[in-house]
């Protein structure tokens, strides 16, 4: 059904309308960013998009990602409008209400699949989206709205070269450039040409226009589904809090309510309240093929024996290749380290499947959670040290349930050696643990490290794996079993009077310590436990029980790993923590052990202090 521009222009007015009266409602908000937008939102919604009111998650239909989250009522307020949903939008921020202030998934299934509101995230998001779309064979397009403040951030261009990149033709961003941030202008205010040439250096079809002009956007969004060899964005020249006097690009609105009583009805005077007669009739963009469901069949077994000298960063691209043969949701995103994390494997065996995302963590992550959001699962791997730099988007993804993310840092800890401490994660376990809902493992050898990522593709949420560099042998035959939660416990008696907690390479240092402890008659129980979070607290607990102490030895930072794991939740009588403790340096890995108090000699020592 054809929708003329009378009909758009109206819808605009009662979004502004509606977005003053429930973010004055809820007494907080952000009406002049929805404002600046309507014109926008209007044409999308009820032109552009192919959607089905009444199932977002159709194939063949369009999706909308407001990267400028903070816009949320805007967002509500249409799809009150075309019949999405029928919630009083009144009750926009209330704790009983599924209207967020800003959009996360668990409250609006289906329109809303990843969480956004940390500004500078949606457009990552998006071309993950748009290359799951095009690997799935689904016709439907990916909109992404930002505000012109946030184009500021580095992350944006990170996944605008790689659309670029890519040709994402499917993928079309609007930049709403309504010339003002929170405290002051932005950068380049309304110069809409400035704004184009940065997305024309970075390959992208950039169109100029009037963002409060219905047919000039409608002719940009038909020139951006014509265009078929690059993504295409709209910079769309607007007046934030548009439409009211006490408002129209005026500073000191950002994130303001108006109040009630002469404010609000001045405003709305001012917007009109215009009849809109609006019919959504469901529309795709044509057939769809199925999306990959998981598989009927379990993986072959891993080729590894007891003994064999095996890395566990060569484990993660030789289980994902197992794994990938039989689950088609596997795909693997790497940031140009995949001949170091070895998901240079997957690459050989399923290149269609494989994701470069080159140097840009952020990126990575946010392409990530996009095709999970799609229903894939994703593997994204670098050196562990470089997710820190992608820490806001592995954050926000937690927000984004119930997509499944799989993360494999390498490269971790002290024990990379001669590389130094630009390389060295030591402050992963941390952060990883402080996600909310997030599972953390930690495997020792090519084995449990191989098993452990079959366990991940299984767990649902974001599971950070942390991988050692060095080659270590195979303590576990293929029989073994790594359950979420668990542990090893590969030493024990009924003699034990000190426990060795560790896991990765400290835990073979910790087998050389319990082999020299026991030469000299005391005997020890050592534990691998890898699977950090959740912990094994049980197993832990009888050990803490009927040993006189622990000793917890990491590779990590001794701050929020391991060590501090163990004992917030086991409470021992005496526990001693061994880790890095002081700032590393180049070394060969067994000096740099030594040096920081995480090898066989120093885990011997703890444990005599403890028996004593």
């Amino acid at each position: 059904m054809s929708i003329d521009d009378a009909t758009v222009s109206a819808l605009a007015q009662r979004l502004r309308r509606d977005s003053l009266i429930s973010t004055t409602e809820a007494g907080s908000g952000h009406p002049t960013t929805c404002m600046s937008a309507a014109e926008l939102v209007a044409s999308l919604f009820a032109r552009e998009m192919a959607i089905d009111p009444h199932d977002p998650n159709r194939p063949g239909t369009d999706h909308f990602v407001l990267s400028k989250g903070h816009a949320a009522p805007i967002l509500w307020a249409i799809l009150k409008e075309i019949g999405a949903i029928t919630n009083d939008l009144k009750t926009l921020r209330r704790f009983d209400s599924p209207l967020e202030g800003h959009p996360i998934p668990a409250t609006m299934p289906g329109w809303v699949k990843v969480a956004t509101g940390s500004l500078g995230q949606g457009l990552s998001a998006s071309v993950g989206m748009a290359l799951a779309r095009r690997l799935a064979g689904d016709p439907g397009r990916i909109y992404c709205l930002m505000g012109d403040g946030e184009i500021a951030e580095g992350s944006v261009w990170e996944a605008a070269e790689i659309a670029s990149c890519d040709k994402l033709t499917n993928l079309c961003a609007i930049v709403d450039v309504n010339g003002l941030g929170q405290s002051g202008r932005t950068m380049h205010g309304h110069d809409i040409d400035a704004i184009c040439a940065k997305w024309r250096a970075f390959g992208w079809n950039a169109i100029g226009l009037d963002g409060h002009d219905v047919a000039a956007i409608a002719k940009a969004f038909d020139e951006a589904r014509k265009t078929n060899d690059r993504p295409t964005v709209l910079c769309a020249r607007t007046f934030k809090g548009r439409g009211a006097k006490l408002t129209e690009d005026k500073m000191g609105w950002h994130g303001k309510p108006l109040k009630k009583g002469a404010e609000l009805d001045g405003a709305l005077a001012d917007v009109g309240d215009p009849p809109v007669s609006l019919t959504m009739e469901p529309r795709t963009r044509g057939q769809a093929a199925a999306r990959p469901k998981p598989p009927s069949s379990t993986p072959p077994a891993p080729a590894y024996k007891v003994g064999d000298d095996v890395a566990p960063r060569e484990a993660w691209g030789e289980a994902l290749v197992r794994i990938g043969t039989v689950d088609s949701r596997i795909v693997v995103l790497d940031a140009e380290v995949k001949n170091s994390t070895f998901a240079e494997k997957f690459k050989d065996k399923f290149p269609d499947r494989f994701v470069e995302c080159f140097i840009a963590e952020q990126n990575m992550v946010g392409a990530a959670l996009g095709f999970a959001a799609e229903g894939f699962v994703p593997c994204a791997s670098t050196f562990g040290a470089f997710f820190a730099r992608a820490f806001d988007f592995i954050r926000m993804a937690a927000y984004s349930t119930p997509p499944h993310l799989i993360l494999c840092g390498t490269h971790v800890g002290v024990s990379i050696g001669e590389d130094g401490p630009s390389q060295m994660a030591l402050e992963d376990l941390a952060a990883m643990r402080a996600i909310l809902g997030a599972t953390v493992l930690y495997p020792s050898d090519g084995m449990s490290a191989s098993r452990l990522v079959e366990e991940a593709v299984k767990t649902p949420g974001i599971v950070y794996l942390r991988f050692g560099r060095p080659k270590n042998k195979v303590l576990y035959g293929p029989d073994e079993t790594f359950p979420i939660g668990g542990s090893k416990v590969l030493r024990s008696s009924d003699k034990d009077v000190v426990t060795i907690v560790a896991a990765g390479v400290t835990l073979h240092e910790a087998l050389i310590a319990h082999a020299r402890l026991a030469e000299s008659g005391v005997a020890v129980r050592v534990i691998d436990a890898y699977s950090v979070k959740p912990l094994d607290e049980a197993t832990l607990g009888r050990a803490a029980a009927e040993t006189r102490g622990l000793v917890t030895v990491e590779d990590h930072a001794a701050w929020g790993g391991l060590g501090e794991a163990v004992a917030a939740a086991v409470r021992p009588q005496r526990i001693e923590l061994l880790a890095v403790r002081d700032i590393p340096r180049s070394g060969k890995p067994e000096e740099l052990l030594a040096h920081h108090g995480i090898d066989a000699n120093a885990i011997v020592q703890a444990v005599r202090r403890i028996a004593k």
